[in-house]
């Protein structure tokens, strides 16, 4: 059925005005997961507006720290010591994403890595819109068997060479991403895009340590904030959390304590899956995330008057791959 959509595209002699007029194809790999981490390398392949390749860009950056899970990107201290660090490169990555939608598998968190490393820059990321090629996927209704970029590759037939190396996840995604954009424009698919915002402030005032970052080490993490405000969520409330089923759309989530994976970027996944991010807990919030259950915060409190269901941020993590659609 894929291949009639995209063979209907290929052909047809219009295209979706509302489209894009180009897109930037990225890929970081980074120290960790957390505000305070570093890009290592980025790569860059830039796609016209029917997602054919145009020319792609990689570059090493040299974080001036630890380079964190060497075990999966590969990038020792030695092999990062002599590349350029971020301020270097900010210019011509910046050329390379310029009026271009960011493209990205899990979106939300490449933009808010290259967003802090501009802020650090004093610079900002001529980015406007990103599309996560997960959400695409869903709205494609692709039978994926879960969200990993290796299941999207390989539902398309493209070889990954090297996972984790930026240039060639970019390489993945770009020929990936040129199928699942003909199938959306032959079958008038709104695209999933979401707005980027600069961040508007940054130090790096350091502030206490918060414990183990899911095996990349403490995390010391530095004071930003970003100038944006959250769209409301267009589903309605279908009621608790349940455990051993999916969240559905709609469902309200609040957020309690330390978070190892910052606040912010949870919060951004949750919306972009369609769930209702709540900024206090009541009787109609579905579900509470933290990792600290006993900590006696007013949020977790009112969970145990509510009888709100509890998940800590693992858990929380596996739940948002496959979020129900809401109803109708």
């Amino acid at each position: 059925m894929l291949e009639d959509h995209t063979t209907a595209a290929s052909s047809a002699t219009t295209w979706p005005t509302a489209y894009p007029q180009g897109y930037a194809v990225v890929d970081v790999e980074t120290t960790g997961l957390a505000r305070d981490d570093r890009i290592i390398s980025a790569a860059v392949y830039r796609l016209d507006a029917r997602g054919e390749v145009e020319d792609h860009w990689y570059t090493l950056v040299n974080p001036q720290r630890d380079p964190g899970p060497v075990w999966i990107h590969g990038l020792t201290s030695e092999a990062l010591r002599g590349a350029p660090l971020f301020p270097d490169v900010a210019e011509e990555f910046a050329a390379r994403l310029d009026g271009r939608v960011l493209v990205a598998h899990n979106a939300v968190f490449d933009w808010q890595m290259i967003a802090r490393e501009y802020a650090r820059a004093k610079r900002e990321a001529p980015v406007r819109q990103r599309l996560c090629t997960i959400a695409l996927s869903k709205e494609l209704g692709l039978p994926l068997p879960n969200h990993k970029l290796a299941s999207l590759a390989a539902h398309f037939g493209v070889v990954q060479q090297r996972a984790h190396h930026a240039l060639d996840d970019a390489r993945v995604l770009a020929e990936a991403f040129r199928p699942s954009l003909l199938a959306a424009a032959a079958g008038g698919v709104r695209l999933p895009l979401h707005e980027c915002r600069p961040l508007t402030e940054w130090s790096d005032r350091p502030a206490p340590v918060i414990g183990q970052q899911a095996g990349y080490g403490g995390s010391r993490p530095t004071s930003w904030r970003p100038s944006r405000k959250r769209p409301a969520c267009p589903h309605p409330n279908p009621g608790r959390y349940e455990e051993g089923k999916r969240l559905k759309q709609g469902m309200r989530v609040a957020f309690s304590g330390d978070t190892s994976v910052e606040r912010d970027l949870l919060e951004d996944r949750a919306t972009e899956a369609g769930l209702h991010v709540a900024t206090s807990l009541s009787r109609l919030t579905s579900l509470l995330v933290t990792n600290d259950p006993d900590s006696g915060t007013s949020k977790v409190v009112k969970a145990r008057q509510y009888g709100t269901p509890v998940v800590d941020e693992a858990a929380f993590g596996q739940l948002l791959a496959d979020v129900e659609p809401a109803d109708g």
